[in-house]
Parts: C-alpha cells; sequence; structure tokens
C-alpha cells in the first residue's frame, strides 16, 4: 500500500493509521530544483528522474512538483512507471531509460507517448515496424559505461542507417558518466572528451539530433561543458549530495524523512538480553521502547545495533537485533518519552538530524540503494515546510 496524502507538519495529523510513514517536504525538492536551475543557461532543459516511485519519494507528487518548479522531462525506467504518471494526468515528455526488446513493452510505450531508449538497428527497426503513427526515440551511446548503448564511434553510422525507416525520429543522443562523482575527474572527463566529439561530428554531418543530453546529477554540479540541451537529475533534486566535495557547490534540502510511533514502553533489569539472538544485552537498569517500523518496512537488519533514532529531538540508541516489524530503543535517559510518541529514524527533530547517508555508509553502499530500499508498504505522505529549515 502506497498513500500519497497531503498533510500538515504536526505529528498529531499524521492518521493513527500509520504504523510508520515516509514524510516527503514537497517544498524541499522546490527549492533543490530551483538552485540547480540557477546553475544552467536558459536554453538547458532539465529532466527529474523519478524511478523506483522518485526514489522511495513518491513518483506522483514528485513529479508534479518539479514541474511547477521548472523541470520540464521526467525519466522513468519501466514502462509501468510510465504508465503510473500518464494515469495521474502528467502530460510532459517522458524518457524511457533502458531498451524494450519485446513487443507486449513496445506497444504501450507507443501508446502512452514514452519516449524509448535505443540502442540499435534493430532496437529501432522494432518500433519503426509497430509504431502506427511517428515516435520520437533517443540513442544511447557507450562512452565508458560499458553497460548500455552502441559504442560512441558507431552512433554516426547508425543515425544514418535509422534515417530512412519509417515512423522513428532519433530526436535524443545520450550518454552515461561512470564515475563524475569521484574526487579525481580523469575518467570522467574521458568519457566528456568522447561525448564531445562525436556531437561535433554529428553536426559536421549535419545529423545532430535536436536534445543531447550527457550529465547526471553530479555532471551537472561539477562539469558545466555536459549541460548540451539537457541534464538529468536523481539524487540531487531529492537534496542529497552525489559526494562530500559537492557540499560546497550548491545549497540542498534533504526531502525525506522516516518516521515510526513508539508501540510500548518497558524497563528491564542488568544483564537482559534484546531481541532475536540476544545481539545486545543491558549493562544497567534499562527503559527500552518498542517502536513500530523494521526491516519489512527497508530498514536493513545489517544497521542493528548501529544506528540512533530522535524521540523528542534526542538521540536514542537503537539496541538489539532489527526484527520485520519492530525495533528496540534505549530510552532510559528520556524518562519522558511514551508511548505514542514519534521517533524520527530520518530527517529533523529539533536541532538534531539525521541523514539517509548516514545509513549507508554504515551499510558499505550509496544513499541511493537505502532510499529505494523504503518499502511500499509504508505510507508517502507529503508536506510543504518552508525553507530554510
Amino acid at each position: 500500500m502506497s498513500i500519497d496524502r497531503e498533510l500538515g507538519s504536526a505529528a498529531d495529523e499524521i492518521p493513527a493509521t500509520h504504523r510508520a510513514w515516509v514524510e516527503v517536504d514537497l517544498g524541499a525538492i522546490r527549492h533543490n530544483i530551483t538552485a540547480i536551475r540557477q546553475r544552467l543557461r536558459p536554453s538547458t532543459q532539465l529532466l527529474s528522474v523519478v524511478k523506483a516511485d522518485g526514489y522511495g519519494h513518491g513518483a506522483v507528487a514528485v513529479a508534479r512538483t518539479v514541474l511547477s518548479a521548472g523541470a520540464s522531462w521526467l525519466a522513468v525506467a519501466t514502462v509501468e512507471e510510465g504508465i503510473q504518471l500518464r494515469a495521474a494526468g502528467i502530460d510532459a515528455p517522458i524518457l524511457l531509460f533502458g531498451p524494450l526488446i519485446y513487443q507486449d513493452e513496445i506497444e504501450p510505450a507507443i501508446e502512452y507517448r514514452l519516449q524509448p531508449t535505443v540502442c540499435s538497428l534493430d532496437q529501432i527497426r522494432r518500433f519503426s515496424e509497430a509504431a502506427p503513427a511517428p515516435i520520437e526515440i533517443h540513442l544511447k551511446v557507450d562512452t565508458g559505461m560499458s553497460r548500455l548503448g552502441i559504442d560512441w564511434q558507431e552512433a554516426s553510422e547508425l543515425i544514418c542507417a535509422a534515417k530512412p525507416l519509417p515512423n522513428v525520429t532519433v530526436a535524443g543522443l545520450y550518454s552515461h558518466l561512470a564515475t563524475a562523482d569521484a574526487v579525481d575527474p580523469v575518467t570522467a572527463l574521458e568519457q566528456i572528451e568522447r561525448f564531445k566529439k562525436l556531437v561535433d561530428a554529428l553536426e559536421r554531418q549535419g545529423i545532430r539530433p535536436p536534445l543531447v543530453h550527457l550529465a547526471n546529477s553530479a555532471a551537472t554540479l561539477m562539469f558545466p561543458e555536459t549541460h548540451f540541451d539537457l541534464v538529468r537529475i536523481g539524487l540531487v533534486q531529492y537534496g542529497l549530495y552525489p559526494g562530500a566535495h559537492f557540499r560546497s557547490i550548491v545549497t540542498l534540502y534533504p526531502a525525506l524523512s522516516l518516521k515510526a510511533r513508539i508501540i510500548f514502553v518497558k524497563t528491564v533489569p542488568p544483564g537482559t538480553g534484546i531481541s532475536y539472538g540476544h545481539t545486545f544485552r543491558t549493562e544497567r537498569r534499562t527503559r527500552l521502547a518498542t517502536v513500530s517500523i523494521g526491516y519489512g518496512d527497508g530498514v536493513s537488519r545489517s544497521l542493528s545495533n548501529r544506528i540512533d533514532l530522535l524521540v523528542r529531538g534526542r538521540r536514542a540508541r537503537q539496541v538489539g537485533t532489527i526484527t520485520m516489524d519492530q525495533i528496540l530503543i534505549d530510552i532510559t535517559d528520556a524518562p519522558e518519552v511514551c508511548e505514542g510518541d514519534v521517533a524520527t529514524l530520518v530527517g529533523r527533530d529539533g536541532d538534531d538530524c539525521i541523514s539517509i547517508a548516514e545509513w549507508a555508509e554504515y551499510l558499505g553502499t550509496i544513499p541511493y540503494e537505502s532510499l529505494t530500499a523504503l518499502s511500499p508498504r509504508l505510507p508517502r505522505v507529503t508536506r510543504q515546510d518552508s525553507i530554510p529549515f
């Protein structure tokens, strides 16, 4: 179950049926889009990546917000994601990442006016044969990521071969940078140079597609020469940085908070084993609170005994193994905490804040993974906080 509901900022406005939920501050997203747009030329368009349910934030709410804030394109990973946006009444152009190889995918992509990615002449032919009317496609070229795309040195020949095919127009040309977020720019600059050489060659031949794009979030901030006709931003619009060295470039505000209710409080003596496997044992008389969220909601079991939660503006240590639906926190030093209080796992409470990036660091991964792991059973509720915090 995914619930997209507009709420105010007071905790008591959250429905009592919500044991745990994701709060999304659309005001923060709007600020982030504006901040990024200010770094672009007026002629450069902004594409918002809302795949994986808007990186866990709720694709429809995010899409509406970014479009109202200055984005002109959206991007998704699957046909189903694109259909969801169209069903919500969103009419903006939608780029579909990744090629489609089956007719059952191609037909709805055409029906719902998604602009597909292609990587070969065979893929272009499939769309040419299936399309009842002209459609626009984007050719992906491989400049060094080695994941998708025709070799950049073969792209010119492919575009020429595609020109006679009916009902398809190569409207876009793009590539993806593998290391734009790295401190060392050497590899990214190699890819950028290859892409520039290709674009220059296509211009000389008079076959440059009208929409050329290369920049992801990191390149949008670090490499202005990659902006071309459009930039594709994902992580930064949600208020997270691709790396610590990007923080001085632009001020972003995280949009996502993760919260859950305390459903039980008890006191146990010293030496008490806590949760499955007794991976934590109390060293003092300890007051414990059970919080109604667990790994079934996307709080990784590998975070057990490693994270803090915020309750009434104070940090409380998570103790014991994280279970599917509950976790335990030590509230011995917060005697005022009681059943019904809201615990913040990610986000701000009072003067303190916990970032999803902290989780990612503990897990040896990236914030993208932690965000998209948040379960669909967590309702997504939106709010419009004022900026700055």
